[in-house]
């Protein structure tokens, strides 16, 4: 089952979470894949609006999905809540400063990471199940996706009141806090979606939108700014003990449960908050504590997620035993700046790759990512190293830390052993991505390997040559998550001008097998012709005139014709010095052969192909030379 469905409905582009059993928690591949669906709709003018809401009657989104976060935290580990973090952090930005109307439908437990996902949106609605919180001290984190600036917007001192207690919000209290915007019950949201799928009109949302009950915040607002007012937590709590109000004593109650050290950084964070910052400002500064969040004995967080929501003993031994045992400078320095590792908004962040297989086609395609700014390490048998990528002195250890892992090597049973190498030393989350060209087979049993230990694997073979990796031209065959493709993308947009996710695992190497397979063929069928057109007496100029603008149009003649002094420059024009050598040719029609057989498909101008470029290989001058060397070959040759 797909934890988040994304498609596009009449005028509306629709995001739809999809783990009702857990609640909707957000991961971070559902992360990435709103964030692909985002990117694709921006400039889509069929898409009017974007609609976000969640299967289940439970909840919306009860928050984050954080057991990956902690156990590798628990495992010395802080890097992948830290990616998950800055994705999640990214993307609540996008949602924020998306340029179409963005409606979010709110029901049930709406908590963190689902607060990130609706609380910043241009249409938040709510209804009677909705219950909104920032619980987040209960877990030895802050109020994090911007929820401090949502806190510090809050009238009066409600924010304070929220963040330090972790309190449920109504659908008033909500509105009134500023999370929500309009109130519509939840009988009535299925007709809503129709009418802005529909029309695509945002405006319906206000019209449709209904009067809630009166929730705490209408009656007790005086009541919580007053026992909130002030920075003494004693103070706070002895107001509290005074009041006769169920809500005092929850609130209580909450204050001397949660996280001290959280607590006091949470009012930090709500206090830093400025009139004039927005949610960047606010999400960087959160980023600051979540950053150092999972490291072992820096926060309370690991204690808390163990007591919480792993052992479920719901007795957690924190740092202080109060607000007042924390220090200025233990504060000051889970919220100092981080230097190179703050959060940026860039979509191309500096990413640590991870480069194997430096030939002809790998050593330029690193070289322009180091070119971009991104950190690559690499490693080849050969020992060559392009400028500026870092030496490892092994595959695993140019693997080891990174969050891409980029692999360019000759053949399936290559790539299998250095995936054998490589996956065990790969830090969960990362992703790795083959662009070799090997058989399906192959690629598929290194998706299973690499799913196995808790990566993403991608297998995206190239076309455009040696020519197409130095001028960053390549076009991506891409198969496999589209979480780890959304990853990858901005990879790609770099080292190609093109990248199609052609579908789950294996699918990349079968559109290029395909694509290889047809080309090879139209090759040949091109050489022949201008050789024909030699003994027929005709110009091999005019004849490219009339076929690159006519029928017999074709990627072999137009963009790389065989007749030398014909046509665009291509290596014909440099004596046939390979852009693409024959022997690679050779490889990929017997990758398209061999997975013919396996499908039992009929393929006899593949398979014919297949034979001519064999003979062309072994058996005459064609190894060594570009694949559109079959032309000096037919032109020597008779019907013999």
């Amino acid at each position: 089952m797909t934890d988040v469905l994304t498609r596009i409905d009449g005028r509306a582009g629709r995001i739809t979470l999809n783990r009702p059993k857990a609640l909707n928690a957000l991961s971070h591949p559902m992360c990435l894949a709103i964030e692909a669906a985002l990117d694709a709709w921006r400039t889509d003018p069929a898409v009017a609006l974007v609609v976000i809401d969640a299967e289940g009657e439970r909840a919306f989104c009860a928050g984050g999905d954080i057991a990956a976060v902690y156990h590798a935290g628990k495992a010395g580990d802080p890097s992948v809540g830290r990616d998950f973090w800055r994705d999640e952090y990214r993307l609540n930005a996008k949602l924020a400063e998306y340029p179409k109307p963005v409606v979010a439908l709110m029901q049930g437990i709406v908590m963190g990471g689902g607060v990130g996902l609706g609380g910043h949106v241009s249409h938040r609605v709510v209804g009677d199940t909705t219950q909104i919180a920032m619980p987040e001290c209960g877990i030895g984190l802050i109020p994090d996706v911007g929820g401090t600036l949502l806190l510090a917007r809050a009238p009066g001192r409600i924010g304070l009141y929220l963040g330090l207690t972790g309190a449920r919000m109504g659908p008033d209290d909500a509105i009134r806090a500023g999370f929500a915007d309009h109130y519509l019950p939840e009988d009535e949201w299925p007709a809503l979606v129709a009418q802005l799928v529909e029309t695509g009109d945002a405006g319906l949302v206000a019209a449709s939108a209904q009067q809630p009950a009166p929730g705490l915040f209408a009656e007790s607002a005086g009541d919580i700014d007053a026992a909130f007012d002030g920075e003494d937590p004693a103070a706070t709590l002895a107001r509290l003990d005074e009041l006769p109000h169920d809500w005092a004593v929850l609130a209580a109650k909450a204050i001397r449960r949660n996280s001290a050290l959280s607590m006091v950084c949470t009012r930090a964070l709500i206090a830093a908050t400025a009139p004039g910052d927005g949610l960047r400002e606010a999400l960087v500064r959160e980023f600051r504590f979540t950053f150092r969040a999972a490291e072992k004995g820096r926060t309370d967080f690991l204690e808390g997620v163990r007591a919480q929501i792993i052992d479920k003993d719901r007795s957690p031994r924190w740092q202080h035993a109060a607000p007042e045992e924390v220090t200025a400078e233990e504060v000051a320095a889970l919220l100092a700046p981080l230097g190179e590792d703050e959060l940026r908004f860039a979509d191309a962040r500096p990413l640590r790759v991870g480069f194997i297989g430096l030939g002809n086609m790998g050593a330029p395609m690193a070289a322009n990512l180091v070119k971009a700014g991104h950190r690559v390490a690499g490693f080849d048998v050969t020992g060559q190293m392009p400028a500026g990528v870092t030496p490892a002195d092994s595959a695993a250890a140019a693997a080891r830390g990174a969050d891409v892992v980029i692999t360019m090597l000759p053949n399936g049973a290559i790539l299998r052993a250095v995936a054998a190498e490589v996956i065990p030393a790969m830090r969960r989350g990362a992703v790795f991505c083959d662009c070799s060209t090997v058989d399906v087979d192959s690629a598929r049993a290194v998706a299973d390997q690499a799913e196995a230990a808790g990566l993403s694997a991608l297998d995206a073979p190239v076309s455009g040559g040696v020519g197409g990796a130095a001028a960053g031209t390549l076009t991506f065959m891409v198969g496999g998550p589209d979480a780890a493709f959304a990853r990858v993308l901005p990879l790609f947009d770099i080292m190609g001008q093109k990248a199609v996710h052609c579908g789950g695992a294996g699918a990349g190497q079968a559109a290029k097998i395909c694509n290889n397979m047809i080309l090879g063929a139209t090759m040949i069928v091109t050489c022949e012709a201008f050789a024909l057109a030699d003994k027929l007496g005709l110009d091999r100029a005019r004849m490219f005139d009339v076929v690159s603008t006519s029928s017999g149009y074709s990627w072999s003649m137009n963009a790389y014709c065989p007749a030398p002094g014909v046509g665009p420059q291509s290596p014909a024009d440099n004596g046939y010095r390979p852009g693409f050598a024959a022997e690679l040719m050779l490889k990929d029609l017997r990758l398209s052969q061999q997975a013919a057989e396996s499908v039992d498909a009929d393929t006899p101008l593949g398979a014919l192909a297949a034979e001519l470029y064999r003979r062309f290989v072994e058996e005459e001058d064609g190894r060594g030379r570009d694949f559109s060397a079959m032309l000096p070959r037919f032109e020597g040759r008779g019907r013999g």
